[in-house]
């Protein structure tokens, strides 16, 4: 390893996925000088899976990003070419939007945002390890030999830590399709002290549109005129394409059966836990013999492409299976499968070793984020990338970190609940996870998050002025004919204003439901705190209370397995310890 550095930043970001792209654009709008490393700029922005942006409680975090000042919601909709808000049958809490993206489209959006940003580098290099001496970070090793010294470091790996990818009895390591996985790294963390478990996860096959004879299909077109993610878009203006639906059926499924003894997941070669709200096809036969179909959505993959995703048919069987299965399916019957479906088992950091922050416990100065936190998705990962590459530079300031309250966003319960509770299998977002799913609405992610945007460095003056005009409205300070307010956003005030009045008791009671929680939440707990000497605790709360290490009761409260009688105890210690430090500091002066 050479002893001079190859170059000296605030923060380093390895890895170019949705965490990484966010993390790095975060800390370069606030002023840091930040480096993101990639092991290939072609994958730069990528989306490895599906071809969507958003969903059920997933489209209210990128809401919620837009309104914080991230890259996500902007790119979905330059890139999107199908639209659609969910639930709209149901009331506007539950409303989620959701866009079908031009992949290539959004990979280059993502990478030309990356490219623009001052104060950003990007370079093609694979991180070997953390450098360290002693136990202070000093920055990244890369493979080739280079170190790059910072004072912050966010590691964004995705799927790619020992990565092993599946098809059928074959397995080859892999980061992810025709791609190496990252071997180095692991060891590096586990010498440091990092527990790693391990995760799967899966991707369908890709057909070719040529082959599906969607005349025999369920259209579902997009919207029209479609709702754009972010607060900035004023219109949409690519080409919107219809997605279509169908089944399986009792055929596909005995097709399935009859080759279990084939399958990977259930033959014993994978024994890592996939994501149970996004299963794969061969587990949804197994656990759900009584549903005769499961649905499928065949999803374009984008503008200039005849590449069809076919969401819902998540599978790791042999490539021959693969293909009699998917014929038997109405549409389908001569299908052309251009890629092949496989699973794909890494290492990932279990997250109660992790700050609210996300900077780790043991390594001050490094900030983990994305799948390597044990989620799923992308939006999952992009919040975390933005939030850790906040703290970082936060960190650096010696500022107070960035952490948003179960009350006040969905990325504020997401990180809580990795935190506080960890994780047995990838964790998804869902409304039902959020205590204030009707404050927490897609439609009211500006109104919630654009002011701590803004206070981040994040929304220029301009923007944050146009926002005020919109919030006025809202409030009914200033009439929506203001012909300073753009014609969208009289639009969208008027019907944030019924939103409003039409939720006012239900807000009302979970405002004061807010309070109490924030009543114990602001109670914080020392961070010295010798749980073992808490005798009047049980041995699982000491030994609960000693391994994640809440910051306040609140936190504490949450954490599985404590009771209300364990937290009015360790509030009796707490308040014990405070006024020891009282009587010190009195004593002394």
């Amino acid at each position: 390893m050479p002893e001079t550095p190859e170059g000296r930043f605030d923060v380093v970001v390895v890895g170019a996925g949705h965490a990484g792209i966010e993390a790095a654009l975060a800390a370069s709008r606030m002023g840091a000088k930040t480096m993101l490393l990639t092991q290939n700029l072609d994958t730069v922005g990528v989306m490895s899976c599906n071809p969507s942006i958003g969903g059920v409680a997933k489209g209210q975090i990128v809401r919620e990003l837009d309104a914080l000042g991230g890259e996500m919601a902007r790119n979905a909709d330059r890139s999107g070419i199908h639209f659609k808000t969910l639930n709209i049958s149901k009331g506007p809490a539950m409303h989620s939007p959701r866009a079908q993206c031009d992949k290539r489209l959004y990979a280059l959006g993502m990478k030309e945002a990356v490219e623009n940003a001052p104060g950003l580098r990007l370079s093609q290099e694979e991180a070997a390890s953390l450098w360290t001496e002693g136990s202070r970070l000093r920055g990244v090793a890369t493979k080739r030999g280079r170190r790059y010294e910072s004072r912050a470091v966010v590691l964004t790996t995705g799927t790619f830590l020992n990565g092993l990818a599946h098809v059928g009895m074959n397995a080859h390591p892999a980061g992810r399709s025709s791609e190496p996985p990252a071997l180095a790294l692991s060891p590096g963390l586990r010498e440091l002290g990092f527990q790693l478990g391990r995760m799967k996860t899966g991707t369908p096959m890709r057909l070719h549109a040529r082959s599906i004879r969607t005349e025999r299909l369920e259209a579902q077109p997009s919207d029209d005129p479609p709702a754009p993610f972010s607060h900035f878009t004023e219109r949409v203006a690519n080409p919107l394409l219809p997605c279509h639906i169908t089944y399986t059926n009792p055929e596909t499924h005995r097709v399935i059966r009859c080759n279990l003894d084939r399958s990977p997941l259930y033959s014993g070669r994978i024994r890592s836990l996939g994501p149970r709200y996004c299963p794969s096809i061969e587990d949804k036969v197994v656990k759900f013999p009584h549903h005769d179909r499961h649905q499928i959505f065949l999803e374009p993959e984008g503008l200039r492409t005849r590449e069809v995703y076919v969401n819902g048919l998540s599978t790791s069987l042999p490539e021959d299976v693969q293909s009699d299965m998917v014929r038997t399916i109405d549409g389908l019957e001569e299908a052309e499968i251009i890629r092949f479906g496989y699973a794909i088992e890494y290492d990932y950091v279990p997250p109660i070793q992790l700050q609210p922050s996300l900077e780790t416990k043991l390594l001050r100065g490094l900030f983990l984020a994305g799948q390597i936190n044990g989620t799923t998705g992308y939006e999952e990962a992009a919040a975390q990338g933005f939030v850790a590459g906040v703290n970082a530079v936060l960190a650096l300031r010696e500022d107070a970190p960035f952490i948003l309250g179960r009350d006040e966003a969905y990325i504020g319960v997401m990180i809580d609940d990795l935190t506080t509770k960890g994780v047995d299998e990838p964790y998804r977002m869902f409304t039902s996870r959020a205590e204030f799913r009707l404050s927490l609405r897609a439609d009211n992610a500006d109104l919630r998050l654009f002011e701590r945007g803004f206070g981040l460095g994040l929304h220029d003056r301009a923007a944050y002025e146009s926002f005020l005009r919109y919030r006025d409205c809202v409030s009914g300070a200033v009439e929506p004919s203001d012909s300073e307010l753009a014609p969208w956003s009289r639009a969208a005030a008027a019907r944030e204003r019924e939103i409003e009045a039409s939720y006012r008791g239900y807000l009302e009671r979970e405002a004061r439901a807010a309070r109490k929680l924030k009543s114990i939440e602001e109670v914080r707990i020392p961070e010295g705190m010798l749980y073992e000497n808490l005798l009047s605790l049980t041995n699982e709360a000491r030994e609960k209370f000693a391994r994640i290490r809440p910051r306040s009761l609140g936190q504490a409260s949450r954490i599985p397995g404590i009771t209300p009688a364990d937290i009015q105890l360790l509030w009796i210690h707490v308040e014990k310890r405070r006024r020891e430090v009282l009587a010190k500091q009195s004593a002394g002066s």
